[in-house]
């Protein structure tokens, strides 16, 4: 049985062992419980339990229907503060799948080979909304995917222009949070209050349309804030 403080988790892999190893795992943890599993995206879209979970756990290659296309369907038209976070479970050789799967909306990268540890703060993070996951793993996948990022990108004199929206403390904070800055390392970086970094941090949110501090990496790499 769950308790209201418990982060609700679901996962959506074809392995059953993943699976299996990721339960156990998650399960062991006072704060957070597994309430789903689905074993490819179609499983995942028809569980009305997934649909109640807090963070996903997505597998992006998955037979039927993948988690690209998953992630997206699930995110599709549905209020940001509601919908679930989803981390997608990738590895390097994948990154074209990866950053297909963040642009459709998944909060975060994970290596599927990633310490226990660093799963489990990367649901607690993605469920706070207020982190980039394992950041330097993110760096490394973005930086890696650069090039791609600037290809991809349909419009980058527009993501510029809404860059140029925000105000001179808001770019910096933008700036740091794009080299995969915490709140409290930007607080130290720039002598502000914590409380202060986290006001400044939404306003940029709300400002490029990003739904969280992983998009808003990307919205980075694609305007030029940022380089490898």
């Amino acid at each position: 049985m769950t308790t209201s403080n418990e982060i609700k988790v679901a996962l959506v892999d074809d392995q059953l062992l993943v699976r299996s190893g990721f339960r156990m795992l998650i399960n062991s943890q006072q704060d957070m419980t597994v309430v789903a599993e689905a074993s490819n995206g179609r499983e995942a879209l028809a569980s009305t339990a997934l649909g109640s979970a807090d963070v996903i756990l997505m597998d992006v290659r998955m037979p039927e229907l993948d988690g690209i296309e998953t992630t997206t369907r699930l995110l599709q038209d549905k209020d940001q503060e509601e919908s679930p976070r989803v981390i997608v479970l990738t590895t390097f050789d994948m990154d074209e799948y990866a950053l297909n799967a963040i642009q459709a909306g998944a909060s975060g990268f994970l290596l599927k080979d990633a310490p226990p540890e660093e799963l489990l703060e990367s649901i607690r993070t993605v469920n706070r909304g207020d982190a980039v996951i394992a950041p330097s793993t993110t760096r490394r996948l973005l930086d890696h995917m650069a090039p791609m990022l600037k290809r991809n990108s349909q419009a980058d004199n527009e993501l510029m222009q809404t860059v140029e929206t925000l105000t001179r403390r808001e770019r910096e904070v933008f700036e740091l949070i794009a080299l995969g800055r915490s709140n409290p390392e930007i607080a130290g970086d720039l002598f502000l209050s914590e409380a202060t970094v986290k006001t400044h941090v939404g306003h940029i949110l709300a400002k490029l349309g990003a739904r969280d501090r992983v998009q808003a990496v990307v919205i980075a790499y694609q305007a030029g804030v940022v380089n490898p």
